[in-house]
Formats: C-alpha cells, structure tokens, sequence
C-alpha cells in the first residue's frame, strides 16, 4: 500500500477517529489488552514494537500505558492519522517514533513484536503479502505479530459486514442502512476467508497462526516470526 485509502487522507473526514472506532470494532479496547498479553509473552520488558497502520494512535496508546518499558515505532501512509496518533500518544510521546509511509519505511530493526490492527483489509493480496513479507523482515525471529481486521466468515462477507454495521449504527436507524453499507463494504474492501488469512501468513514467513478475536467481520490472529 503507497498511499493510505482516501477516506484517511481528509483531516476534516477523520477528525472524530479515535470517537468513532470503539464504537465500530467490538471489544476495541479487549483486542489492545489481548494484543498487548500475546506481543508480551515473547518480547522483553524493554522491547522495540513495530505498530503499521499506527494513525489513530489508539492501541499506541493502549500498550504504552500498559507497559512502561517498551518502545514504539509507528508508520501510517496518512499524514492526517498522524496527526491524531500524535495528539493521542502526546504524554508517551519520548517512547514513541510516528513515520509517515508503510511497512517498507520502518527501521530495519529486529523488533520484539508487531502489531497490525484494521489495516490489512483495504490491501489486496498481493499488497497484502508484500505488508506481511515487510514486517517479518523486521521481527527478531519467534517474535510475535498480531493482525485484526475485516474478512469474510463462511464465504458471505455481505451477510457479516451487515452485522458489523449494525453494531456500529444506532438502534433507531433505518435498517436498510446497513445492508447498503455491507454491500458497498463488501465490493470495496478485497476481503478474504480466515482459511486464505492465514494461508497468507504462512506465505510470508509466519508459523503457528492462531485465531484469537472474533467479532462479526472481524478475526484476529497471533503468528510468530519463522
């Protein structure tokens, strides 16, 4: 991914993110605990962490509080969700590197541990795996990687982005809505099946993928660098 997806690249557009997203992603603040416990049962007290996708700065956030001596380096292809992630992050700020590009533009490392949160379902497959390639490049070897995002549960994306989408709606609304939404979702985003994620993931040099989170559309996995 060279740029970040248009909806992220308007500061006005993105303003209300960090209000937003706990609303839209099940158990948002549970997936950064879980995150922080699985990337913690391999790097040291002191580890470097790899965050791509890091505008926004939530899970930043989230891990710097819960754990004090580890350091930060974030890439995010939105300069407007660096932004965000830097008022965010604003009192962890002296452990904490924001770089504006992707995977690609992170140091070489080793790093303890990575994360990549509602990144990976704009990317098609092979942006997806030259990502995935990128950051294995960059882990200490057994270091562990987590991944959540959208995807396509029992091959209807539509039938699960519908139900995500009512999670994040208000009771009252329109129940067309949804359903609309779900099928824009489903011809934009190149969703695949947890089957191909995690085909994907070995692919690119991962072992032992796990599924760990489950919500609607969304799945996340732990992996560990081969």
């Amino acid at each position: 991914m060279s740029a970040a997806p248009a909806p992220f690249t308007d500061p006005a557009a993105v303003a209300s993110y960090t209000q937003d997203t706990p609303a839209r992603v099940p158990g948002l603040a549970a997936l950064h605990r879980m995150t922080t416990l699985l990337l913690g049962e391999r790097a040291e007290s002191t580890a470097d962490i790899l965050v791509v996708g890091a505008g926004g700065g939530l899970e930043l956030q989230a891990m710097a509080e819960a754990r004090p001596g580890w350091r930060f380096t974030g890439v995010d292809p939105s300069p407007a969700m660096l932004d965000i992630a830097r008022r965010t992050t604003a009192a962890h700020a002296a452990r904490i590197a924001l770089l504006e590009g992707t995977a690609d533009r992170a140091p070489a490392g080793p790093f303890g541990g990575a994360t990549c949160l509602l990144v990976l379902h704009f990317l098609d497959r092979a942006e997806r795996l030259h990502s995935l390639r990128e950051i294995r490049r960059r882990l200490a070897p057994g270091a562990a990687l987590v991944t959540a995002h959208h995807t396509a549960p029992d091959g209807e994306p539509e039938r699960w982005l519908a139900r995500s989408a009512v999670f994040a709606g208000r009771d009252d609304a329109d129940p067309a809505k949804p359903l609309a939404l779900a099928r824009a979702m489903a011809e934009r985003l190149p969703l695949l099946s947890p089957a191909e994620e995690e085909a994907l993931l070995r692919e690119a040099g991962f072992c032992a993928p796990a599924l760990f989170y489950a919500a609607f559309s969304f799945r996340g996995w732990v992996a560990y660098a081969g």
